[in-house]
């Protein structure tokens, strides 16, 4: 078992997760504790993709991190209390799986157009809608996510792939073809 921060500056194979990468390769069996200071959910969930049993927030009351060594001794994987909150306000549950969440068309459209920069107003006119509409479609994602503030949607954006400024016109409409991904379901 290897307990490691995510961020060390220097050494011969960089830090974070090209030396868990390279520990995973080399050795393949030992199993991984991370800590960090770290929330974004898009990198968690990469951890746990890299094979990161355990990861514990800094902020976290230590005693975490023996918690977190009893559950990876026996095989199982184990998320501090500030990363469990922050991948759950993804969707994405103790397995590391995103919960299927079905936006509509109309939805993923306000959640792009939104996370490229522009304002409700903008959007509603850009689209021909009220006001009222484009809010209510960016609430019902939200509510839809289990997240509460525009932070999160930034970070749901981002780790879904729907964050891609160069897929929006110079007049702020969609280009579908220069989408780079679509949320997972």
């Amino acid at each position: 078992m290897l307990v490691t921060d995510l961020a060390m500056p220097g050494g011969s194979y960089g830090d974070g997760m090209p030396l868990l990468g390279y520990i995973g390769r080399q050795f393949p069996r030992v199993k991984l504790v991370v800590l960090t200071m770290l929330e974004n959910p898009a990198l968690l969930k990469r951890l746990r993709e890299v094979g990161v049993m355990s990861i514990i927030n800094k902020a976290d009351d230590m005693n975490h991190i023996g918690w977190a060594i009893q559950h990876v001794m026996r095989g199982q994987k184990y998320l501090g209390p500030s990363v469990k909150a922050a991948l759950d306000s993804m969707g994405i549950g103790a397995t590391g799986q995103q919960r299927s969440v079905i936006l509509s068309k109309r939805e993923l459209e306000v959640v792009r157009l939104f996370v490229s920069g522009m304002t409700i107003t903008e959007i509603a006119a850009q689209l021909r809608r009220s006001i009222k509409t484009i809010s209510t479609q960016k609430n019902t994602v939200m509510r839809k996510l289990g997240i509460e503030r525009d932070s999160e949607l930034f970070q749901y954006a981002q780790s879904n792939g729907l964050v891609n400024l160069s897929a929006y016109s110079g007049d702020g409409s969609l280009d579908d073809s220069r989408i780079s991904g679509s949320p997972s379901a």
